[in-house]
Parts: C-alpha cells; structure tokens; sequence
C-alpha cells in the first residue's frame, strides 16, 4: 500500500508522446510502493502551451518529463520548469545532440517522425509474420527459428512469439499436450536455441479458469490443479531431455520473459560457437 503522497508525472510531448509514457511505466515499475499519476499533455506547438503544463505542476510533488525535437522548445522548457522550480527530464534532446556528433549529420527535427522503412523495418515484419506461421506448433519452421519455446498451454507462448518478432527475431513455439508427443524436428535443431517455458500451477489454474469463464466454456479438465500438474510434469521430462533451460513467467511481463530469453539464447550460442572453436 502506497505510504507516500501520489508523484504527478507530466507528460509533454509535440506528437503523441507514447515515446514518454513507455519510458514512464518503466520508472513507475521501480518504486513499486510509490502511488502515481501520469498527467499527459500531447501534441504541444507552441511556447505557450509548454507553459501552461509548467505551470499544472508547478508547487507539485511533479515531475515534467518531455519529448520535444525542436532545440527551442527543448531550451524554453528547460528555462520554464527552472523557473517554475519543478523536476524535469528531457528525454530526446541530449540522445539527438550525441547521435548527431557521432554521425556528423544533422536531426531531421520533425515531430512524431515516422519509423524508417530500413532493412530493419523489414526484418521485424517478417519475423512477427513467422510466428504467426508457425505459433502453436502449426507448420514446420522449427529449423529456421532463430528461437524456439516449449510450454504446456498458457505460458505466454504465443504473445512472446510476437513481441520478440517485433524485436527482429524469428520465433516458433511448441505447445507440450498431455499424451502427444512433441513433433520429432524439435530434437533435431539446434539445442541452443532452444528454451522451455513454465509456471506455478495455481497461478495456470487462476489463468486457465478465468479464460474458460470468458469463452463461456464446459471444459472443466483444462483448469483442474491435479491435470495441471500432470501437464507440467511432462513439460518438465521434456525439457529434461532437451536439455534446455526453463523459464518460469509466473511472476513476469512479456518485456522481462523475452529479456530472459534472448539473454539465454544468446549466451548459448556463444558457449556453442566457442566450443566450436576449440574443437
């Protein structure tokens, strides 16, 4: 339960400031007992505009946390919350000023710019177009995976599989089913790229119940602790025998499980390649 009194973010942006307010989740995630509240104050244009959100927070426990591209802005919203003496932080303006010595070319300054259709772009595409090919065990891309997850149903397999698309990376996923074998490819591919999911059987069961309730669904097996367990115990043999490691999400978002992964994954690799090297 919060002890302190609410801390008012304020959120200033000359676009949409969803750039910000990614940033801000992650800040309140830190002070997990601190009670917050997020103040937003888009598609700023003008001097006048910066000072009216200056002024909402000013004699505030606030904080002014801006995203503004154009150098102006950015210094009359420096001299405002200074002089209002409210908190600030200016999330654009100093990685615009390092990127911009470094290439030696110059920001093209345009509010709310859209992403660069790069070979990046591209390459995020068609990664999250591969998990929906291949999300569930559906189709064969286990060899061209870059990462494949193994897990008994509801552990996030699917909407990992997306969000690590959207990162660039190439994701199938393996549901484990009691009493079916797992496909025989998945024994055949690369074991570093390999990792199982699980999780707390009384949590599956919270997760599993609440979703039969939303579908309107009789299945009363696919949400049983004593089915749970069973289900868990062959993901755990599979595992076993893959010798992969296991993540438990239980207690995570998506963001920190596909952290996890991709730390595994890649340190995997890099044991495999090295080892590699001294053979």
């Amino acid at each position: 339960m919060a002890t302190h009194p609410p801390v008012e973010l304020h959120i200033v942006s000359d676009s949409t400031g969803e750039t910000a307010a990614r940033l801000v989740h992650a800040l309140e995630a830190q002070f997990p007992d601190q009670e917050f509240e997020e103040v937003r104050h888009p598609r700023v244009e003008s001097v006048d505009e910066l000072e009216v959100a200056v002024l909402s927070a000013r004699g505030r426990p606030a904080v002014v946390i801006y995203t503004l591209v154009d150098p102006e802005m950015r210094d009359a919203m420096r001299r405002l919350c200074r002089r209002a003496r409210v908190h600030y932080c200016d999330l654009l303006g100093h990685p615009i000023d390092a990127v911009a010595r470094v290439s030696g070319q110059a920001a093209r300054m345009t509010p709310g710019s859209p992403a660069p259709l790069n070979p990046a772009y591209f390459r995020r595409i068609e990664a999250m177009e591969f998990a929906v090919k291949y999300d569930d065990g559906v189709g064969a891309g286990l060899d061209e995976a870059d990462i494949v997850l193994v897990g008994v149903s509801r552990t996030s397999k699917t909407p990992l599989s997306i969000y690590l698309g959207y990162l660039g990376h190439k994701v199938a996923n393996v549901p484990v089913v009691k009493g079916i074998d797992p496909p025989k490819d998945l024994w055949e591919i690369n074991p570093a790229k390999v990792v199982g999911l699980t999780i707390d059987a009384e949590r599956l069961v919270e997760i599993r119940r609440g979703r039969l309730r939303n579908l309107g669904a009789r299945n009363r097996q696919y949400a049983e602790l004593l089915e749970i367990y069973e289900e868990l115990e062959q993901a755990s043999a599979i595992h076993r025998r893959l010798g992969c490691p296991v993540i438990d999400i239980s207690e995570l978002s998506i963001e920190e499980t596909a952290q996890r992964i991709l730390r595994t994954v890649e340190s995997r690799k890099a044991e495999a390649a090295a080892a590699h090297a001294r053979a």
